[in-house]
């Protein structure tokens, strides 16, 4: 059997450790974090309470790329987290998993931050044209980047990760630089009920960083690179993410904080005016984009391996000899991501991506149980104060889905009832592949 460090399935190893910090900073950091605080303010009304949060949700996260790291050294391959489930708790978890990145986690975020990117370019541009068409241009733009290979993607999303920590830095900079704003509380409650609402913006937020695991089969090195690529990668999104909590209570308050429909903006207004506003403007069109460009990138390395598993599209398999990528795959991603920005029901998938994606987060870390149980070897990262670290991050996955469905349940139900039509699928495609 051979070492699936050495076997790429045909796709070309040409990431290093640079490269694998920029995809996980890039898997996490889309639009959210320049709305987002203003989201927890409303649920939380005190400064402790409003960084605080931020912090919790970094602790969750740097616990999570603990797990990841480990798993990533035991099990780089094709697919990454995907091929965590598979290995071990079979097929069918790891099927489901593929199948709600495709229909609601990976597609729906990309439709959402996508016309993000359109209303902010259009405020830019002043071109008048419709928020889809430029989505829709955007996504199209990003699909053929990546079709002509791997280094072609990766060199684009390292570059646009790079101008995205400029623009959070600016932001912090000059948001500190703003006069104190009044210490008013804002009216939301803060009890557990108001926590746990808010860890739900928080952990959308700080969601995406097993994405970079998907490219596994294109790392030089993943055992090393990847494991360490989580660490480095996730903790500097932990900085930026909490600095940018403080700046915005800092300069709008509280209250004005909850108040907020753009709070990067308010801040950036608050402290540089007009032009402030539109420097911030630009920057998160330039975030939206980065995240798009790493969607892109990351995502269809799973339906690549759900096809060569033989549970799903058999053509998704297929490698271009040419730019030794996925090509087809890219293809479907783009356009599911389309579809769903065209059709304008990427709002409320969003609302549902954080109860079915913590599912799989939880999952991923109970897998770290299977492997060391088995007695796998491992050669690489081991993840510190197991099984403590990793019982804290799977219990903490699957309280922020019970917070999530107490808080939003209707659409957590939609969210679960695609889950569960994923079922029917993997048995006919299994059905169908093994003849």
């Amino acid at each position: 059997m051979s070492d699936p460090a050495v076997e790429s399935h045909g796709l070309a190893r040409r990431l290093g450790l640079f490269d694998a910090t920029m995809l996980v900073m890039g898997g996490i950091i889309g639009s959210g974090i320049f709305v987002n605080p203003a989201e927890v303010a409303r649920h939380v009304g005190t400064p402790s309470l409003i960084v605080g949060v931020w912090v919790l949700g970094g602790v969750i996260a740097l616990t999570g790329a603990l797990v990841y790291a480990e798993l990533a050294a035991r099990r780089p391959a094709v697919g990454g987290q995907y091929a965590y489930l598979r290995d071990a708790f079979g097929p069918l978890p790891a099927f489901l998993y593929g199948w709600s990145l495709l229909l609601v986690i990976q597609s729906g975020g990309m439709a959402a931050v996508a016309i993000t990117f359109a209303r902010y370019f259009g405020e830019i541009s002043q071109l008048g044209l419709p928020d889809s068409v430029v989505a829709v241009a955007v996504l199209a733009l990003l699909t053929i980047i990546n079709c002509f290979g791997v280094r072609s993607g990766s060199n684009v999303q390292s570059a646009l990760m790079v101008l995205k920590i400029l623009a959070i830095a600016a932001l912090v900079a000059v948001g500190l630089m703003a006069p104190t704003a009044s210490g008013q509380e804002s009216s939301a409650a803060s009890g557990f009920s108001g926590v746990g609402a808010a860890m739900t913006a928080v952990m959308f937020s700080y969601g995406g960083w097993q994405t970079s695991s998907f490219v596994a089969g294109e790392m030089r090195d993943p055992r090393r690179d990847l494991a360490r690529g989580l660490l480095l990668g996730v903790a500097g999104v932990v900085l930026l993410y909490t600095a940018v909590g403080f700046v915005c209570v800092h300069a709008l308050g509280p209250a004005g904080l909850a108040a907020s429909k753009t709070p990067a903006s308010d801040v950036m207004r608050a402290a540089a005016g007009g032009k402030g506003a539109t420097f911030i403007a630009i920057g998160i069109a330039v975030s939206a984009l980065g995240f798009l460009s790493q969607s892109m990138l990351t995502a269809p390395r799973v339906y690549f391996a759900m096809a060569e598993d033989r549970v799903f599209f058999r053509s998704l398999a297929a490698v271009s000899a040419r730019s030794r990528v996925p090509t087809l795959a890219i293809v479907v991603q783009g356009i599911a991501a389309s579809v769903i920005a065209v059709s304008g029901a990427y709002g409320q998938i969003l609302s549902y991506v954080v109860s079915v994606d913590f599912i799989f987060f939880g999952l991923t870390g109970a897998a770290l149980f299977v492997f060391r149980r088995k007695g796998d070897a491992n050669d690489g990262f081991s993840a510190p104060g197991h099984p403590i670290t990793t019982g804290l991050f799977v219990a903490c996955c699957f309280a922020i889905v019970v917070a999530t469905v107490v808080n939003s349940l209707e659409n957590s139900l939609i969210g679960f009832a695609i889950l569960a039509l994923g079922v029917p699928a993997f048995l006919y495609w299994r059905k169908a592949n093994a003849k």
